[in-house]
């Protein structure tokens, strides 16, 4: 059974740093795109950062530029979010979506599996 499961999350002072981890089970995560998306409370899921199945290729959000890096490890079935200079609005669960694909499509619903998510809350 294919299954994602995010860890890494927890409570962080402002300025602090995360390393999210999505790790994948029942299948081959080499073949797949992964995503990293999040959701406030109140707000609409969005999308934080994507990287091909290769590795070869990175997106952000504006918002997280210059602050997050995804990285994936394929020989360890497993992908990486390392959040610095965590802010209070980057607080929300994250998540890690499967896109069977060697590209990061933009649409939400390519992404046909999803961990459980992870909370981040960033505050002093």
């Amino acid at each position: 059974q294919l299954q994602l499961v995010e860890s890494g999350g927890g409570l962080v002072q402002p300025g602090g740093s995360l390393r999210l981890s999505c790790a994948a089970s029942g299948f081959t995560l080499a073949y797949y795109a992964i995503g990293w998306f999040r959701q406030a409370p109140g707000k609409e899921r969005e999308g934080v950062s994507c990287i091909n199945s290769s590795g070869g290729y990175t997106n952000y959000a504006d918002s997280v530029k210059g602050r997050f890096t995804i990285s994936r490890d394929n020989a360890k079935n497993t992908v990486y979010l390392q959040m610095n200079s965590l802010k209070p609005e980057d607080t929300a669960i994250y998540y890690c979506a499967a896109h069977l694909a060697n590209y990061c499509s933009g649409s939400l619903s390519a992404f046909g599996s999803w961990g459980q998510g992870t909370q981040v809350t960033v505050s002093s």
